[in-house]
């Protein structure tokens, strides 16, 4: 049966009232929390100052001018003196005579909480007898009275110390309780095996650092509690803090393949406390951290090669064009030395692409015929394999025009055919093949018939500097190719084939680009004389123009439309909402192109490289005619 609060304190008072003592308790505001009824007696007071809430100072001034204290001159000075003792109140222990003629001992104990707790004892019997006991002291000898006096001083001490340790330990058991609490809401499992291996203690969160593990795990050996896998990780560390010695290890879990740090430190008992958190998300910040530190290494490393080599480059054009100024040149060196020019222009445009290793890269996209660039690639792409080597190019794209960085790709895709030859050796077959997915990406599959990627391969293969090839090899091939894609917004996967050989796959966004060459365009520009500029480009290029100032009138627009055929937005609009926001809201198969004056490393520019084809501003008629004409249209 439950009490309620009212039996609760009705029996609370019953018991305190069979005190022989007088008890108050006062709290830090100084007011009463409770008193028992011989607190009442002892000092005749009246009901109000023994009422809960009552203050202190009141009670005072009531027994100075009942003449407790004796003769006091001025009670509101001395009322004030014993409440500022008070406010610093100690542990104390007195014996006082009162007006009426009786003694009694006041001991009083502060509260962890504030405040105080005094107990009255009527001492009058005990002094009479010992004033009794000194009248008949010419019968007892000075040493008997001495001890006797001293026990009964002894005896009020321990009292004292009673109640003073019955505090602490209630004290103790409260921050004991607390102790625990804050332990079992750290997100970190800390325990105590004992020199068996057995747990001692446990903050019960072992299932949450690794999920699947029991939280109730005292009297368990660390093998039960942990599983064999964990178990076999840490057994080393484990045997080396019984030793003595403190350790520190990290392992993957195996069956949640969660990161997990645990510190083993040994004790003075033969025990091993162990303190175990879940470093998951610490890792994947610190290896991406790591990915980052590497790829600023190579960026300042390829910046000076570039620059170096575009000067090399430079002495090899003008060599050539004198060379073919000479006179009495043969007719067939014409064509030697127009190919060399032609190959060293392509090596600056190289250098170019390099170059922007250092810094963001603009992708530069044009409208493309995706058979006619599968073509193209071919023919470039062929002449680079050795004769006993085969490539075979698989065209299952629908015939549509893309909005692509051509050079991109292309130099991308031959950095795959060349990696797959110089794995295949001086024989063997490439495939490639190209073709889109739900009308979402275009991915192109490389595949070759060589020995496929080692284990560290697949994990570190997009490492900047990580090759196989030992010294033949700079490691920055697939790196540089990871990144153009990524700042594409597309995906680079490595893999191993089901018939061996390796695989990669190149995915980037489909976004198609005008088919007709005349059609609604809906251009979005807050500033008038920048809108005005791009319509009469759009109307020289023979397409019609609808005009908008922010993203949410482009997108009214668009709903009330359907016959608009392409969207050029700003980037930045009036409104809340960006061209970012415009682009999201587009169906991925309109056409969509932004446009912006941000520099390229603006945080907004490479977001928009992600979503759209970018041109930067300023832009001509031609620039803006390479997003929506393919260049074998244009060109007639």
């Amino acid at each position: 049966m439950t009490l309620s609060d009212a039996q609760t304190k009705a029996m609370t008072s019953a018991g305190l009232n069979l005190i022989v003592q007088a008890l108050t308790i006062y709290d830090s505001d100084l007011r009463l929390v409770v008193c028992n009824a011989p607190f009442q007696q002892m000092f005749n007071l009246p009901d109000a100052l023994v009422t809960p809430g009552a203050p202190f100072e009141d009670t005072i001034r009531h027994l100075a001018k009942r003449g407790e204290y004796g003769h006091v001159t001025d009670i509101e000075e001395f009322a004030t003196e014993r409440v500022e003792q008070a406010r610093a109140f100690k542990p104390h222990y007195m014996e006082r005579t009162r007006a009426n003629g009786r003694t009694i001992s006041v001991e009083g104990s502060p509260l962890p909480q504030g405040g105080w707790v005094t107990v009255y004892t009527d001492i009058t019997r005990t002094k009479q007898q010992e004033s009794l006991l000194r009248a008949r002291s010419d019968a007892l000898s000075d040493q008997v009275l001495a001890h006797a006096e001293q026990l009964s001083a002894t005896n009020r001490e321990l009292a004292a110390m009673i109640t003073t340790l019955e505090e602490t330990k209630r004290q103790l058991t409260e921050s004991e309780a607390r102790t625990r609490l804050t332990t079992e809401m750290m997100p970190a499992h800390i325990a105590h095996v004992n020199a068996d291996g057995i747990y001692t203690y446990s903050n019960r969160r072992l299932s949450s650092v690794i999920p699947g593990r029991p939280s109730n795990i005292i009297g368990l050996t660390s093998r039960e509690a942990l599983g064999a896998s964990a178990y076999e990780r840490i057994a080393p560390s484990l045997a080396k803090a019984y030793a003595g010695d403190p350790s520190v290890l990290e392992f993957t879990d195996d069956h949640s393949a969660r990161r997990i740090r645990v510190a083993f430190t040994p004790d003075t008992r033969g025990g091993i406390y162990i303190l175990s958190m879940d470093i998951t998300e610490e890792t994947q910040t610190r290896v991406a951290l790591q990915q980052t530190r590497k790829r600023e290494l190579a960026a300042q490393m390829i910046s000076g090669l570039a620059h170096d080599f575009s000067n090399l480059l430079t002495i090899i054009l003008g060599l050539q064009s004198r060379l073919g100024r000479l006179p009495d040149m043969p007719a067939a060196a014409d064509e030697l030395i127009e190919g060399t020019l032609a190959v060293a222009r392509r090596g600056g445009a190289l250098l170019s692409a390099i170059a922007d290793v250092t810094g963001p890269r603009a992708l530069r996209p044009s409208a493309t015929d995706l058979s006619v660039f599968l073509r193209d690639f071919e023919t470039l792409a062929a002449p680079t394999l050795p004769d006993g080597m085969t490539l075979t190019v698989v065209d299952e794209a629908p015939k549509t025009l893309a909005l692509l960085d051509k050079g991109m790709v292309q130099d991308s895709l031959l950095n795959l055919i060349l990696n797959a030859r110089d794995a295949c050796g001086k024989s063997g077959h490439i495939t490639l093949s190209q073709r889109s997915v739900h009308d979402t990406w275009i991915e192109w599959v490389m595949q070759d018939s060589g020995p496929g990627f080692s284990a560290k391969a697949l994990e570190k293969g997009i490492d900047p500097f990580f090759t196989t090839k030992g010294s033949e090899g700079s490691g920055l091939g697939l790196s540089m190719v990871y990144d153009l894609t990524k700042s594409a917004g597309g995906d680079l996967r490595l893999s191993n084939g089901a018939g061996g050989g390796a695989q990669v796959v190149l995915r980037l966004p489909y976004r198609p680009a005008l088919h007709a060459t005349t059609g609604m365009v809906l251009l979005v520009e807050d500033e008038d004389d920048l809108r005005a500029g791009v319509r009469d480009m759009l109307m020289g290029l023979g397409h019609s123009v609808i005009e908008a100032t922010s993203a949410d009138e482009a997108t009214a627009l668009l709903a009330d439309l359907p016959d608009i055929a392409m969207v050029l937005s700003d980037i930045q609009l009036i409104g809340e909402a960006t061209g970012l926001d415009l682009a999201k809201r587009v169906n991925r198969k309109l056409p969509f192109i932004l446009m912006t004056s941000l520099p390229k490393d603006h945080e907004m520019f490479l977001k928009a490289q992600t979503l759209a084809p970018v041109l930067q501003k300023p832009f001509t008629a031609a620039d803006l005619a390479a997003l929506i004409t393919p260049n074998e249209v244009a060109a007639e």
